[in-house]
């Protein structure tokens, strides 16, 4: 681990959880510094994986599986540090177990706004499921269905979805809560708030991007400082440059920040539109076929990816919501199920 050095001041005031490694009482034994290594040094490689060799890539949902994927995998590390510091939920500090239930309950809220916009963008898909059917014959009955298709599958597309106005103040509320609480004479437990700092970190990080893409602003993307005492800060600090730059330009040039997969869709019945609306001489009947063509493969596309989308939101769903489970029935001593209220799948929450 390099030389601690004075962090720059943060657009938000954290604290620096450094501090509290390295406070009197509890320094980390070279077993535990191990650990502590082998989780930062993971989380620097995700957050590397994370950064796009073409930033426009950002913008895209075969990124937004890749970010869902990353977090649930540290959040899993995560989990899986609490076992190897053999720390049972039975011993933690009430700030501690705060803290963790706090956060969960956020990533949970989340994840049903994200996978309600994910289900509102699917059924758009059979606006243009059916407008393709009508578009097998060349019939001007048939046009004019597509059209009426196109029409309300632009309608439905362009609606706001009302779930995802909370998710920017939970973002604020998760970005407040970043400041862990210190711990004392428990160098286990400055470990695990240390940990579970850089696995909110990235998810807060991952939450801005899908939140600032789906409601097609850039106004609100967080931006969050790091200590370099961090084995992840910097690449952290090049992935949130990359990332968050590239939104910011696409919004300043006036272009829309909005899923490549979907400008696709769009700008394809941009195209066709006009030649159903209006029919086809019987030599242009090839140019309408090959739009056809290219509106199935892009829709399909889109289609494809969304549901891939939603698989890791729900997955990352599972998992926080399990974890929460396993320390409550931990703490009852009961061993008891998943709370009623937030039992399920969450595609059935949302629906």
């Amino acid at each position: 681990m390099g030389r601690p050095q004075e962090p720059q001041k943060p657009f938000f005031p954290f604290g620096n959880p450094f501090r509290m490694i390295s406070s009197k009482g509890s320094q980390l034994s070279p077993k535990l510094v191990a650990l502590l290594n082998a989780f930062e040094e993971t989380l620097a490689g995700r957050m590397t994986k994370l950064n796009p060799i073409n930033k426009g890539d950002v913008l895209s949902l075969s990124w937004m599986k890749l970010a869902m994927d990353s977090i649930s995998e540290t959040y899993n590390d995560v989990k899986s540090l609490i076992t190897k510091l053999e720390l049972p939920a039975c011993d933690w500090d009430d700030k501690w177990i705060d803290v963790y239930l706090d956060i969960s309950v956020k990533m949970l809220d989340i994840c049903i706004a994200f996978n309600s916009e994910l289900s509102r963008l699917s059924q758009g898909h059979l606006f243009l499921k059916f407008a393709l059917h009508n578009l097998d014959s060349t019939s001007s009955q048939q046009f004019a269905k597509a059209c009426s298709l196109f029409d309300g599958w632009r309608k439905h597309i362009n609606t706001k979805n009302p779930r995802l106005n909370n998710c920017w103040t939970i973002l604020d509320s998760l970005v407040e809560s970043l400041d862990l609480p210190k711990v004392k004479n428990s160098a286990k437990g400055k470990l695990l708030m240390r940990a579970m700092y850089g696995v909110k970190v990235e998810i807060v990080f991952v939450y801005s991007v899908i939140a600032a893409v789906f409601s097609d602003s850039a106004e609100r993307l967080v931006d969050l400082n790091v200590a370099e005492t961090h084995l992840w800060a910097q690449a952290f600090k090049d992935l949130q440059s990359n990332v968050n730059g590239e939104i910011r330009n696409a919004s300043s040039s006036g272009r829309s920040v909005v899923l490549k997969e979907l400008e696709a869709v769009d700008a394809t019945v941009k195209r066709l539109y006009p030649m159903v609306q209006t029919g086809v001489a019987s030599d242009h009947l090839k140019v309408l076929q090959n739009s056809v063509t290219e509106l199935q493969t892009v829709t399909e596309k889109f289609s494809t990816g969304l549901d891939l989308v939603a698989k890791e939101v729900d997955g990352f769903f599972d998992a926080v919501l399990s974890g929460r489970d396993a320390l409550l029935s931990t703490l009852r001593g009961d061993g008891g199920k998943v709370e009623p209220k937030l039992a399920g799948n969450l595609g059935q929450i949302v629906r």
